[in-house]
């Protein structure tokens, strides 16, 4: 399997590309999953259209019940979104799977072997949160619009990667102003350089 000898004995995350999170406290839900030691996590965002998603049920204890793809007649409005938690036995798993008939393994069949197992857990992005898929050319530009109608009302960016840095104490202020030097003819390069000057909040 691709990634095994750099997976090692560590734990997985797996996230899909075409995803997009938003959301203050979406830092805290993945150190939550990541501090499972046993079993599988999944993220699940309520929709209005989940016939077009994978769905999972679940009871009033937030036990999985079920996940269905993309199903006729949807037993939720709970999406299963793009990001996974998984301990060590998934590359195991992964190597007991038979590619589907698009020729793919396919995540769905990872999820099923926890959820048959009751190892499958699953953890709720509700208020406050934003998932956007973006694997369509308008989803695409949904999420563009979305972005940008962000960062124009609030001026700051939305995931950038050195004021997260900053702001986590991984680098101090004179690093962040370093590397705000060689851009400092962009717009980023002066957003950079403004987060250095300002007193963190």
């Amino acid at each position: 399997m691709i990634g095994e000898s750099f997976i090692g004995d560590d734990a997985v995350c797996l996230v899909l590309g075409d995803n997009i999170f938003f959301g203050s406290e979406f830092p805290k839900k993945l150190q939550h999953a990541a501090q499972r030691e046993q079993g599988a996590t999944i993220f699940a965002y309520r929709v209005t259209d989940p016939e077009r998603f994978g769905v999972v049920e679940f009871d009033q204890n937030y036990t999985v019940l079920s996940i269905e793809e993309k199903p006729k007649k949807p037993k939720s409005n709970w999406a299963v979104t793009g990001i996974y938690f998984y301990d060590n036995r998934v590359v195991e798993y992964a190597k007991s799977l038979k590619p589907s008939a698009r020729g793919e393994l396919e995540i769905t069949d990872i999820n099923d072997i926890y959820l048959k197992q009751g190892a499958l857990n699953v953890d709720l992005l509700g208020r406050g949160f934003a998932w956007l898929d973006t694997g369509t050319h308008d989803s695409l530009v949904d999420a563009s619009q979305f972005i940008a109608t962000i960062e124009k009302r609030q001026s700051f960016k939305v995931s950038c990667l050195e004021e997260i840095a900053f702001r986590k104490g991984w680098i101090c202020r004179e690093q962040l102003k370093q590397l705000a030097e060689p851009l400092l003819k962009t717009d980023y390069g002066q957003y950079l350089l403004r987060i250095a000057d300002e007193p963190l909040i």
